[in-house]
């Protein structure tokens, strides 16, 4: 159940903040903190930092297949590996969501980290993020474990 509210909380806050960005024209460019952070409205054709722009149909089915698979695949799992998947799954589901009704991703968040423009992204990209950077943890946890 936890899953589902989590995954839940990542869609209607990645597509909420998307549809307020890109409805507003105002908030399109708007440097938030400056030489730092920055709303940047952006239409992502591709993946991360646009890779495999144009690929929307590919992209689709490599997100939805793959995060079933592993969900199949991983019977009894952790609190922190359901709450990583949920992450993941919400994640992939907002992105996915703009891919086949929209075909493009909309991001908007802009850092500079250190003197570095950082690629444009949204609140899906980093729930997909953090969930993969706990994933790795918990992998991390087990393999220990398990020696």
């Amino acid at each position: 159940m936890a899953v589902v509210i989590i995954s839940t909380i990542v869609i209607v806050l990645d597509l909420v903040s998307k549809y307020i960005i890109e409805s507003q024209t105002a908030l399109q460019n708007v440097e938030i903190i400056p030489g730092f952070f920055s709303l940047t409205f952006a239409k992502n054709t591709g993946m991360a930092w646009s890779m495999l722009s144009g690929k929307q149909a590919f992209l689709s089915i490599v997100s939805a297949i793959g995060v079933m698979i592993y969900c199949v695949l991983k019977k009894d799992c952790s609190k922190l590996m359901k709450i990583a998947l949920a992450l993941m799954i919400g994640g992939a589901a907002g992105n996915l969501f703009d891919r086949l009704f929209l075909g493009y991703v909309r991001d908007f968040l802009d850092f500079i980290i250190f003197g570095y423009d950082f690629p444009i992204f949204n609140i899906a990209d980093s729930a997909l993020t953090i969930g993969v950077i706990l994933l790795f943890i918990v992998s991390m946890k087990e393999e220990k474990k398990n020696v």
